[in-house]
């Protein structure tokens, strides 16, 4: 077998296959390997986040996230459309149901003006319950170009299309990356499936990017804090209680958005996710445990800084993982009618969160390269709606894009 390749690309989620494709349209006669250490694609973040396609109405004006979900949101749209991915740009309201969440609504929607998110508007009560007759709040943000969309589906036909474009580009599942080396002039990745050879590397590792850029001598100065997400899903007779998205509004000292509720391309409704510390960062269950992620992250400082400025607000989020009712609180605020039996647990993700050293959250996306590899340090939500820009952005960033081949 043939292991030298143009390009490989460590990492088969989302923002990994999109930058492959990216490449691999750009760059017909080249030869890509994909390395995904899973046996099957969306494993982690990808396949286990809300399936939202994002409208860029939350982010910094200018920032890396407001241009590139933008950006993303319009190119993934465009694309589901031609290669028929499931989707649906159903729309979405971001929700206040108290007088003291109306300035931070407010800015939401300066922001979304900012950022030129198309046709929002304020809306008052009786809008509210024209687009969701369940839903009580005073005022709202619609935001009609909110979507949905199949990512695990998006990933497959991103990999079918490589595979069109040039076959001898390939995927290997259940391949880890262990380590880089240099011999003889080349340039290698040595797996647990063999060694492998190419000049050029991009690692979109996910949950363990700060470990794999440390594995090749980089010293970024974050680290992976895992967050894990619970959902719940209404049951098929309360289905009917959720017309589109129902977003709550963020409290603005929390770095995440709060419990939501999501239709499904398939139909089903979810609600959530909340956000916990994950005591293993590929860890899916409450009771999932990792000594050696546990180790890293309660003793990295910067973790505690974190604690220690979101104290109240992390003892709500962890009590509610653990009761149904707490959780069902939640959820009521925007829908008063649901009941303990129009819910039932589904499913968990955890959420990829660079922190720094002074327990700052890194807000931005986070792109780096170092010799000849480009490493996606931080990629949390959007990134799967940005994902087919942050690839423009990565291929832009390393310069090293070969020449065509004839």
């Amino acid at each position: 077998m043939d292991r030298n390749f143009d390009l490989i690309v460590i990492g088969g989620g989302i923002v990994g296959l999109a930058t492959a494709y990216k490449y691999q349209m750009a760059f017909p006669g080249h030869r890509i390997a994909i390395l995904e250490k899973e046996d099957h694609l969306g494993a982690h973040q990808t396949g286990r986040n809300s399936g939202v396609i994002h409208s860029g109405i939350y982010y910094k004006p200018g920032s890396f996230k407001a241009l590139n979900c933008t950006n993303g949101r319009k190119q993934i749209v465009v694309f589901a459309k031609e290669h028929g991915v499931a989707h649906d740009i159903c729309g979405k309201i971001i929700l206040a149901t108290e007088e003291k969440e109306l300035p931070i609504l407010q800015g939401i929607f300066e922001k979304g003006q900012a950022n030129q998110i198309e046709g929002i508007e304020m809306i008052g009560p009786d809008a509210i319950r024209d687009i969701e007759p369940f839903s009580r709040g005073i005022k709202a943000i619609r935001v009609p170009v909110t979507g949905i969309i199949d990512y695990v589906g998006f990933c497959k036909k991103l990999v079918e299309l490589i595979k069109a474009r040039n076959p001898k580009s390939e995927l290997f599942l259940s391949t880890q990356f262990l380590e880089s080396f240099r011999e003889d002039g080349k340039e290698g990745i040595r797996t647990n499936k063999g060694n492998f050879y190419t000049q050029h590397k991009i690692f979109c590792a996910g949950l363990q990017s700060d470990r794999l850029a440390r594995k090749e001598g980089a010293k970024p100065d974050l680290k992976i804090v895992g967050f894990r997400g619970d959902y719940y899903e209404l049951t098929e007779e309360a289905r009917h209680k959720v017309k589109h998205l129902i977003y709550p509004v963020p409290d603005p000292d929390f770095p995440f958005l709060g419990v939501h509720f999501t239709r499904m391309v398939d139909g089903s409704v979810e609600c959530g996710p909340n956000a916990v510390f994950s005591f293993k960062r590929e860890g899916y269950s409450p009771k999932s445990f990792s000594f050696k992620d546990t180790f890293e992250s309660l003793t990295y400082p910067g973790t505690w800084k974190l604690f220690s400025r979101h104290a109240g607000q992390g003892m709500e989020e962890m009590k509610r993982a653990f009761s149904k009712k707490l959780f069902l609180d939640a959820l009521r605020k925007m829908i008063p009618y649901l009941q303990m039996e129009d819910i039932r647990p589904v499913r968990a993700g955890v959420r990829a969160q660079a922190l720094k050293h002074n327990g700052d959250l890194v807000d931005d996306f986070k792109i780096e390269k170092f010799g000849n590899s480009v490493h996606v340090l931080n990629a949390p939500s959007p990134a799967a709606t940005a994902s087919l820009a942050i690839a423009d952005e990565i291929l832009d960033m390393a310069g090293f894009v070969p020449k065509q081949k004839d």
